[in-house]
């Protein structure tokens, strides 16, 4: 199936189809040199996939995890473009997780001032989140995304196949994601995982499809989160504050970081899904330093001033935004974790 992502001269398309890595050279322009960004997480079949179809091909890789998001990572990318001499009319490919979908991104909208960029994720996360939308992004001492750009994809290729070779636990963290838009947005779909679950689910592409039609939705309407977009930061704000501080996944921050910007009523029926699909509901008292967690919350990109914007819902499929002080995110934080 084919997922439009409406946003004029920055359109593209979102190819979910099983077996859609094959005929990568047929959904996207690779008859140039293409740098391929990926991680060493990544199986090498892959990229090679991709590699398989290009004119002239390189490829950069990283140690896989999120300390290999850095500005240094990012000029070895440009570094190497420059050194193969890449043009304007060259490209760049990512395929990985969120990681390597952020550098590959960032590489390509300032390398020369903007070159085109594709995106094949090969998790679930990456898939119904960070490749869709055109975020792009470094960390910078310890501060996530604090650098970055928007820079849309040309196309994106979701194929599920890939996730056979996920762990169960990165799994899981995409799960988050999908729990998080739901919740915010679609009732039937949050009902839906409810009730038939996501992991072994046999209808999986089904909620993928579900999940990335409803980020393309809002990503049309506020392509650089100006207003609605700034839904898909629920749970983020305490989630990037708990990542700051743990070895947690990030999806597994997110679940975290879910439940106290919720009703009692919905935060038990988040609580209820995030453990049937082996995701974190909560942790042992005095785990993490509640003053640490706020205060790296608050270093978040999303503060104004004394306040960070939250999103909160009260009921399945509603939300609302909330300009919270540091006080009430740490109320906030110690009535479900204290």
């Amino acid at each position: 199936m084919v997922i439009p992502v409406g946003l004029g001269k920055n359109s593209y398309d979102i190819v979910i189809e099983r077996g859609a890595l094959e005929r990568a050279s047929e959904i996207f322009d690779l008859d140039r040199k293409v740098m391929i960004v990926t991680d060493s997480g990544v199986p090498e079949k892959y990229y090679c996939r991709v590699a398989a179809g290009c004119r002239v091909s390189t490829a950069g890789i990283f140690q896989a995890g999120e300390a290999s998001k850095t500005p240094q990572n990012f000029l070895n990318i440009c570094t190497k473009m420059m050194r193969e001499g890449f043009s304007r009319k060259d490209c760049v490919v990512a395929v990985g997780g969120g990681v390597a979908g952020d550098m590959a991104g960032f590489a390509a909208a300032c390398y020369m001032r903007g070159v085109d960029f594709y995106n094949v994720p090969t998790t679930l996360l990456s898939q119904v989140d960070s490749s869709v939308g055109g975020k792009t992004a470094v960390d910078l001492d310890g501060v996530k995304n604090i650098i970055g750009a928007f820079h849309q994809p040309k196309g994106v290729i979701i194929d599920p196949d890939v996730l056979e070779t996920l762990s169960p636990r990165q799994f899981a963290c995409g799960a988050a994601e999908i729990i998080k838009i739901a919740a915010c947005m679609d009732k039937e779909l949050f009902e839906r995982i409810e009730r038939d679950g996501i992991v072994g689910n046999p209808n999986l592409d089904e909620i993928i499809a579900g999940a990335v039609r409803l980020k393309a939705k809002v990503v049309e309407e506020d392509e650089k989160e100006a207003g609605l977009r700034r839904v898909l930061n629920f749970g983020h704000t305490l989630g990037h504050g708990i990542e700051a501080l743990t070895g947690l996944y990030h999806g597994e921050c997110v679940a975290l970081g879910m439940l106290p910007m919720c009703g009692e009523g919905v935060r038990d029926r988040i609580k209820a899904v995030l453990t049937g699909e082996h995701l974190p509901a909560g942790f042992s008292e005095g785990a993490f330093e509640p003053e640490k967690v706020i205060a790296a919350a608050m270093h978040d990109k999303k503060a104004e001033g004394d306040k960070i914007v939250t999103v909160r819902l009260e009921d399945i499929g509603s939300f609302s935004f909330e300009a919270a002080s540091e006080e009430q995110l740490m109320k906030d934080y110690l009535e479900v974790f204290g």
